[in-house]
């Protein structure tokens, strides 16, 4: 099928998506929109850290500014509406949302209770609701985590490494490091009352950070999923240490924790979310764990005034780079469907520059996380800014997966191919 794109030169910024993407063109050559799965719900849209290199406060985008702090009850209420009207056009049999900011601890320990038995009461009967908050921890106390986990509210906490590693980025206005705090908030969720509610740690690549260092730190917390981000960056506004050239510096960091991680016994050590995701697809299944593969995103943001937004991370490419134009106070969520940027999301190889569509990772890469391909003024069709990183990271743990299934077939004397 030939794709529905290039509408001839363009000159408002950014050309891709906006004006070259034929959404319409799209679904008439049958490509369907896909429901949105996972909502992020940005209940307090400020934070008690001041995190240097953070997407939301730190990066081309500035409509924190013009946000009201906490979101409120009308919004509230509208939001959750929304989603569940959403659940059941679609016949959902999950929907994930995440309790995001901001700090979103902040809103409070009764907002949030409220919220989610809002929530819950609201979903269609078929519909489970998988609440997820993300938190620096600082504000996670046992009154705060009673409460989460009397909603059955999965915990994520953001956390850098060790205390050398967490307090070089992330702290306080004042220049106090969080790890303590952050340190205690992972303690209390991995004992016995809480552990059930323990979602895993956040860690944002950092290159000034030991990776091996850093991950025995994270994993030494105990949590179930270490989820590694690489810092937010375009061509237009690289990344620390990407230059413009072939070098690897965040694939050489992160194939160091990999090692690491492969010699630990797999009973002992906790998942890495990059890690499944590229050997679920070296061996032919799928994900949707960004920044990995080409299945469609199903996820949706709700700001604090109500806004519908696409990915935050988009924050990082230019002022309004996530605005729909949308609001739940006004709109339904499926009239986001049809967006371009969501339709860019969705569309898989449809979506990727030439380079990409050539590349022998393609399958695995996916063109990488589609915030991090902007340049302007062109816009999202071009290759990722860490595509260098890409391919040698998947080129390596592809390598390392197929050598590993030839040993263990051997050794079973079955054929890897059967």
């Amino acid at each position: 099928m030939a794709s529905p794109v290039g509408r001839g030169p363009v000159t408002t910024h950014p050309q891709w998506p906006h004006r070259q993407l034929d959404v319409r063109g799209l679904r008439a050559a049958g490509v369907a929109a896909v429901p949105f799965r996972s909502v992020v719900l940005k209940v307090h849209s400020r934070c008690n850290l001041a995190c240097d290199y953070c997407y939301v406060y730190e990066m081309a985008d500035t409509g924190w500014r013009r946000q009201p702090p906490t979101m409120s009850a009308p919004v509230a209420a509208a939001a959750v509406g929304r989603i569940a009207a959403h659940a059941r056009a679609h016949d959902l049999d999950s929907v994930q949302v995440s309790l995001h900011g901001g700090e979103p601890l902040l809103a409070g320990a009764a907002f949030i209770e409220d919220l989610a038995g809002r929530l819950r009461g609201a979903l269609p009967a078929r519909t489970r609701a998988d609440l997820v908050v993300q938190t620096n921890g600082t504000r996670l106390d046992r009154r705060m985590l009673d409460v989460l986990a009397r909603h059955e509210i999965r915990v994520g906490v953001s956390l850098d490494g060790d205390q050398a590693a967490t307090d070089r980025h992330r702290r306080y206005p004042g220049g106090r490091g969080s790890y303590e705090s952050a340190a205690r908030a992972c303690e209390l969720l991995r004992s016995p009352g809480y552990r059930r509610i323990y979602g895993g740690l956040l860690c944002t690549v950092s290159l000034e950070n030991d990776p091996v260092a850093t991950y025995d730190a994270l994993a030494a917390l105990g949590p179930p999923l270490i989820d590694f981000r690489l810092p937010h960056g375009t061509w237009t506004d690289p990344p620390p240490g990407r230059h413009p050239d072939e070098s690897t510096p965040y694939a050489d960091w992160l194939l160091a924790v990999y090692r690491r991680w492969t010699q630990a016994p797999s009973e002992a050590r906790p998942a890495v979310r990059i890690f499944d995701a590229i050997i679920r697809l070296v061996l032919g299944g799928s994900t949707r764990a960004a920044p990995v593969g080409l299945a469609p995103s199903a996820v949706i943001v709700i700001d604090t005034d109500g806004a519908i937004k696409q990915d935050d991370a988009l924050y990082a490419a230019y002022d309004g780079a996530a605005d729909t134009g949308l609001s739940v106070l006004t709109d339904d969520l499926d009239a986001a469907l049809d967006h371009p940027t969501t339709a860019a999301t969705q569309i898989g190889l449809l979506a990727l520059s030439d380079h990409c569509r050539a590349c022998p990772v393609v399958d695995v890469c996916g063109g990488g996380y589609y915030p991090h391909r902007y340049r302007a003024p062109d816009g999202f069709r071009n290759r990722s800014v860490y595509c260098p990183d890409l391919l040698a990271l998947i080129s390596t743990i592809q390598d390392h997966v197929r050598t590993e299934v030839r040993r263990l077939s051997a050794e079973r004397g079955t054929d890897p191919a059967g």
